[in-house]
């Protein structure tokens, strides 16, 4: 029996999925692929779950696509084929998911940083988008990166390959903080305690409006907005959050 490579835990309304092939650098593997994306479904769908944290075991946090595997145009079409659907999930969850980096990550690592909602990392993590190095287009990731990255700091890593730091990488939008490793659990902890305190409901429908294309009208927009606010101010979630603000309590979600 093959050893798993990607874990789920489920605790206090905590989905803790881990990548876990030190061996390779928790290179993005078929098997750790085919892994992330049941897992990835499976704590989407626990009603249990409220927020999903994606973390590592090892040194690395990802290097990407594993390249042995990745030689053959077989192979690499395989890889191309299933990746995208693993970035979807993370980017689309209707829960949030925050990223918990110890180590470096690598070009496919850096694009499923870049899809989860919040990222932390280790202060010493580094960074890289190698793939022209190598000779092949950092064009998958680039769906979910470059939403996120400066556009002028894009065109410099993606064409240059260059390693930059955890630093850089909040200055430039990629993660939201950088902390000494001694904190990065207490730092991802206060953001998955943070989004313990939103509404389910709200949260699914926040990613959502964040994601969505914007009308070119600010006419159209308050117009939509205005709907969907409208929806969840009358909603049962968004009655019993005022009603615990006025009761001066927690709401039901947040007990």
């Amino acid at each position: 029996m093959t050893d798993e490579l990607v874990h789920l835990d489920v605790t206090d309304g905590i989905a803790t999925i881990t990548l876990d092939s030190p061996a390779n650098r928790n290179a993005l593997s078929a098997q750790l692929r085919r892994e992330l994306r049941d897992h990835l479904e499976a704590a989407i769908g626990d009603p249990g779950a409220r927020v999903i944290v994606l973390t590592h075991t090892g040194t690395v946090f990802c290097a990407g696509m594993d390249l042995k595997e990745s030689r053959g145009a077989d192979a690499q079409a395989q890889g191309v084929k299933e990746f995208p659907s693993v970035l979807e999930r993370l980017w689309s969850s209707p829960k949030p998911v925050v990223a918990k980096l110890a180590g470096p990550a690598r070009a496919g690592g850096v694009g499923m940083v870049a899809a989860c909602d919040i990222a932390v990392a280790d202060a010493g993590a580094t960074f890289a988008f190698s793939e022209v190095r190598i000779g092949v287009v950092p064009a998958i990731i680039s769906v979910t990166v470059l939403p996120r990255l400066l556009p002028r700091a894009a065109h410099e890593l993606f064409l240059t390959g260059e390693t930059f730091d955890a630093d850089r990488a909040v200055q430039i939008g990629l993660i939201n903080s950088a902390v000494p490793g001694f904190d990065l659990d207490t730092e991802v902890g206060r953001y998955v305690e943070m989004l313990r305190l939103g509404a389910p409901g709200a949260l699914a429908a926040t990613k959502e409006m964040l994601r969505a294309p914007r009308p070119d009208a600010m006419e159209e927009q308050f117009a939509e907005m205005n709907v969907l606010s409208a929806r969840f101010f009358a909603g049962e979630e968004g009655q019993e959050g005022m009603r615990a603000f006025a009761e001066k309590r927690k709401p039901s979600w947040a007990q």
